[in-house]
Formats: C-alpha cells, structure tokens, sequence
C-alpha cells in the first residue's frame, strides 16, 4: 500500500462535505479543499486559487435609545455593526439594519392567487376563529406575539437540490428559502379583555425568495400549518431547528389535569373545538415538530415521550438523538430525553437532572447527576393520554391530608401532597412529569428555564433563566442561590461516559454535568430605577430568553423577555472575547422573540429576530416613557394589535461567512 492509497478520493471528499450541517461551502472553497485528493475514477482537478477565509467576527454595540428619540423607542431599531475579518488581512463593515417580512394582521400572498392573514387565528376545521368582542368591527383574530422560528434552506427541508421546476412552483426567481414561524399567544381582543393561552396556536411556513447576489429575503408565500390532526397546539414559545431540518415547536404551561377549571384549557378548548369540555390537558405540554414539503407546504406531529413540561427552545446535539431541555415553569426541571435512533424523537429515554449545589453566591452553581425517568415511545405515551385522567394516575391534594402515604412536594410554587396509583409509574412520569420528578427527588426548584443552545466546538451548552427567583431563593428546594432577579445565561460542561443515579450508562456523548454562570452573561438587579425607568443595568443582559450559538461567528445571541428592561434588548456575546455588544432593541413593552441564528443560507449569514406584544405597559417601569411613546407604538402597530416577523440584514449585500466583492 502506497501513501497515496491512503488518501481520501475526491468523489469522498465530496460526500464528506455533502454532510456537514449548515456550513455551505462556495465553489472556490470546494474546488480548493479538494485539490489534491486521490481518484482514479474522476478527471484531475486543477487547483483554483482560494477565497479568503473567515478569521473571526466583531459586532459594535449601539446604545440604548432613550426619549431624545422617542421614534427609536417605539420601533424595532438597529444601530449595531458587524466587522468580518479574513485571513488575507482584510477586513469587511456591514452597518446591519431590520427588515421585517410583514406585520401580523397584514394580508398576505397564499401562493394559490389570494390573501391570507398573517398570524391569524384557525379553529379545528382550518375556519377562521372571529373576534366577535365589538359589535359591528368582527374579524379574525390574529396574534401580536410572533415567536420561535426556522430558517431552512431548500435542500435542509427536502433533502434535495431544487430545480428550475421547483422554482416556479414555488414562485420565486432566486434561491427558495422557507421559514417557519409560530405564534405565541394573542395578548387581548378588541374589547380590551386578556387572550392569553385561550387561542390554539397558529404555526406558518414562509416560501421566502433569497437574491443570489446580495443575500436579501423577500417573502413570496404564507402557508398556515393544519394542525388539527395533533388537536390545535399549546401556548408555543420557543423554537429551534433540528439538525436534520425540521421545526421542532414548544407547548409551555400545560394545563394543570388536577384543576383543569383553574386552567385556560376550557375556554382554549371552546375556541378550538366549539365545545368547552372536549379539550383533553394530556394532549398539550409536548415537542411538536414540523416538516417542511416541496412546495412550502407542511406537516406536523407531537412527539409525546419527551416528558410533558413547559416546553421551551429545546436543543438537539450533533449527535442527532440528545436533546437538552429547560423547563420554562416555576419549579421547573432541567431534563434530557435520548432517542433511540438517529434523527428520530418518537422513542427514546427521558432523565431530569439532580443538583448538587457547589456555590450559592449569585446565580450559583452545580454539579448535575441524572434521573432515569423511564423510556417510552411517541405512540403508546398518546395512547395514555387519550385513555387516562389525574386519578388513574396519582391522587393529588392541595392541603395536607394528614396522612404519611402522601409524599409533600412543590408544584408551581405551592405546596401539593402527592400518591401514586400502583403500577403507574411509566405513565406518571410521561404525562405528570412535574408531580413525578419531584416524587423521585428531581431537583424542581428553577424558575423559567428557557431557551437551550449548545456551542459544539467547545462541547458547553448554554441555558437562559429568564428570572432567578422564588423557589431557587426562597430555601423550599436543594436550588439556595442568590438571584439576581433580572436572570443570567448558565453554561453547561457536557461529557461523554456519564452514568445516571442507579449506576446505569447514558448513551450519549453530550450530557451536562455541571452548571454555572458566566459573569458577563448575568443580570444586574437596580437598587432604585435609573432615569428612564430601567430596573436593571441597561448594559447588561436582563431576563434571558431566547439564546442561540453562531459556530462560526463564536457568538451566542441572547433575547431578553424583560419586565426589568423598559425595552427589549438582543445581544451578542462573544465567547472567546467576553464583549457583550447590543445589536438590536425592540419597541418599549416588547419581548424580543424568534432568535434563529444562521451561519449560512446558501453562503448567507442570517440572524433572525420577531418580537411580540409591543406596548404592553407595566407599571411602574413605563411610567416615565408610556405617555410619549403609547401612540407612536400604536401608530406603527396596529393600535398595539400587531408585530414584526423579519431578521437582521445590511445593504447593499447581506452579511456572509464567505468573502463576497460586489453585488453585481
């Protein structure tokens, strides 16, 4: 055997690269890399000179807006920059801005020569739900709250190139790029009275059309998902993308099987359904993933054996079967759910993580030990949840029953007494989850864990506590931390080789094991409010929601959903540099939402951003700004009705991770 042999070919070369997720490489790059390699079956390749390569990314900060531009205040406002060094020594400047597709409320292209309104409102039978509150103003109902999202390139979605055919189809003239977004909530009707959680949750595919020579999104159509097949869906918050290319949704705040009058699930279900009582609380608290066809239509299905908690941004390894999960509740967990195959969330191992407390100063510390919770498949955990009620399961009190074979835990902050039916184990701890973790001494005491994300290069994941509060201060859990209330992002050390607390294996290579905070990524409490009203350091993260990690920009992108913030920030921080830059503020009352960051898009780098709720006043942190900026918010929002879906771009060409001369 000669040296040569050993070589990779060519034509293995390019299976290699074909493989790589969401790192496209241009042509120069590819001809480049393959140069040299060993094929007898294949033509000599001549050597191109190589594009310069990316060196590393730096983003400048802009400031805060305040009141000597008010306008800057009600809107979405970018002032940010983004430098991109080569390894040639040069060096290109994006001055970024915002570019939204639409506004909810806004009609919109359907692709089939109509209108459809963008984030409205569809019962089971795909009709328009109506806002009926004032009389003689009827109309579809359709949300102010925009939130997770997707951007999937063609060949992510279908797993093939597209053609001259599909593009036509699909009605576009550059690259087809889809983006799948998902709808929150709706904050109220028109006569003022709360929506929240009482709407089942639309979710949309976006058919977008991607200029080959400058990286711009424009939108060509708008699919709404049927979701009626996985009975509506829940309160959807958080989203990410799977490796593989699908949409994987959220459902937060499951509706409590014990108080079901106490919960949104009766009037949810009458809007749903037309009938208060058909609304079944097992069927929501579950992963939905989405699939995105050729013809930017889609499909959905819940996978119902990741445990049944306050879904958030889930994050799956590279390993395409760990996913790492918040629990976006109080009393919440951290859990994990191993899949059995690859590229497959319908059967696996779910675990929830126990805390071993090493530092109780600020947001704390530990180290995390794991709860085999059992294993079970998407489709016999449905079939529970059809067939089953509370009482066949666990029987619940809320006052102490003065009895030693109820165990006492916590449960949303309150005290609940807990016994299980014999032999109900599996199915307790699939669709009571909350109850059963905390039964088995699941360490339950974190608030609002959100969104999840992973850096693989350094093999840490990051999660978002939006507010280290309650029961992670008060002492009723082993979570003693300090706060502070304004939140902080934890970075999680994963390994390989882990057992869990019965000496049994984990069959994965990416298992958190320890948590802490990093110090630029931690909230600062005000004593007292600073001139504009903000209740914590305007310069610092407050109230960490959705996170995301840039593999090639080493940057994790952190979106605030502050009640401490008198606006919304998006951040970006650079892991090896520590520089936390704001590159984006929502309008005052906004949660930023929707974070997608997109190393590459056919050679384009994209951050996607939707915020929600513009103009959602609190009292007494908008006192100072609501008189000045409340009608410029509903002048720009449809009466405080609407928001923006849309990402980060520059002109004339968007930002890229791949050297580019011009625009021509």
């Amino acid at each position: 055997m000669t040296a040569n042999t050993n070589q990779p070919s060519r034509r293995d070369i390019l299976k290699w690269f074909a493989g790589v997720p969401f790192l496209p490489l241009g042509a120069m790059g590819t001809a480049a890399a393959l140069a040299g390699c060993n094929d007898n079956n294949d033509t000599t390749v001549t050597p191109t000179v190589p594009a310069a390569k990316f060196k590393n990314a730096t983003f400048t900060s802009m400031s805060a807006p305040n009141l000597t531009n008010a306008a800057a205040m009600a809107t979405t406002t970018v002032a940010s920059s983004l430098s991109i060094s080569w390894d040639d020594g040069s060096k290109t400047d994006y001055t970024l801005a915002y570019k939204p597709f639409f506004t909810t409320g806004d009609l919109v292209a359907d692709g089939k020569g109509g209108k459809i309104l963008a984030g409205g409102y569809f019962d089971i039978n795909n009709q328009p739900i109506i806002d009926k509150s004032k009389l003689g103003q009827e109309r579809q109902f359709f949300s102010d709250c925009p939130d997770g999202s997707s951007l999937i390139s063609f060949k992510q979605a279908t797993g093939k190139d597209f053609t001259d055919a599909d593009k036509k189809a699909l009605g576009v003239t550059g690259n087809p790029v889809f983006h799948v977004v998902q709808f929150e909530y709706a904050t109220r009707d028109q006569s003022l009275a709360s929506m929240y959680g009482l709407l089942p949750s639309p979710i949309a595919i976006l058919t977008l059309d991607q200029d080959p020579k400058t990286g711009h999104l424009s939108l060509v159509k708008y699919h709404n998902v049927d979701t009626s097949k996985v009975n509506g869906l829940w309160i959807t918050c958080g989203a990410s993308l799977s490796p593989w290319g699908t949409h994987l949704s959220s459902e937060e705040y499951e509706p409590d099987a014990n108080n079901v009058a106490g919960t949104y699930l009766p009037v949810f279900s009458k809007n749903l359904f037309g009938d208060s009582t058909k609304g079944n609380p097992y069927h929501y608290g579950h992963l939905p993933e989405v699939t995105v066809n050729t013809d930017g239509t889609g499909s959905i299905k819940k996978h119902y054996c990741l445990g049944r908690i306050s879904h958030e941004l889930v994050q799956v390894m590279p390993d395409n079967r760990t996913a790492l999960m918040g629990d976006d509740a109080t009393n919440g967990g951290l859990f994990m759910f191993v899949a059995d195959k690859e590229k497959d969330l319908s059967a696996g191992t779910l675990y929830v993580a126990k805390w071993k407390q090493t530092s109780g100063v600020g947001p704390g510390a530990g180290d995390i030990s794991w709860i085999n919770l059992g294993h079970a498949t998407s489709d016999e955990v449905k079939g529970w949840a059809d067939k089953y009620k509370i009482t066949d399961l666990m029987d619940v009190k809320t006052n102490d029953p003065l009895d030693a074979s109820y165990t006492k835990i916590r449960f949303g902050g309150k005290n609940n007494w807990v016994k299980l039916v014999a032999g109900k184990e599996r199915e307790a701890a699939f669709l009571e989850t909350h109850r059963y973790a905390a039964l088995v001494g699941a360490s339950m005491g974190f608030t609002k864990m959100e969104g999840t994300t992973v850096n693989i290069k350094d093999k840490i994941a990051y999660s978002a506590m939006s507010y280290v509060q309650s029961s992670m201060i008060d002492k009723t859990t082993d979570i003693q931390v300090q706060g502070p209330k304004a939140g902080a992002v934890y970075a999680h050390t994963l390994k390989g080789s882990q057992v869990d607390t019965k000496g049994q294996l984990i069959n994965s290579e990416w298992v958190s094991t320890h948590m802490e905070a990093p110090t630029g990524l931690v909230g600062e409490d005000l004593a007292t409010a600073d001139a504009l009203g903000n209740l914590a350091n305007a310069d610092k993260i407050a109230n960490p929601d959705n996170i995301k990690f840039s593999e090639n920009l080493r940057t994790l992108f952190i979106g605030e959903d502050s009640a401490m913030h008198v606006n919304n920030f998006l951040w970006a921080y650079n892991v090896d540099t520590k520089v936390l830059s704001r590159i984006l503020s929502t309008p005052a009352g906004a949660e930023s939402t929707g974070l997608h960051a997109v190393d590459a898009v056919n050679g384009w780098t994209y951050i996607m951003s939707n915020f929600q709720h513009p103009g959602d006043w609190e009292s007494p942190l908008h006192d100072k700004v609501k008189a000045t900026l409340d009608p410029l918010v509903r002048a720009n929002y449809k009466d405080r009705f609407a928001a923006a879906v849309g990402y980060i771009t520059a002109d004339p060409m968007a930002p890229s991770i791949e050297k580019k001369t011009s625009a021509k």
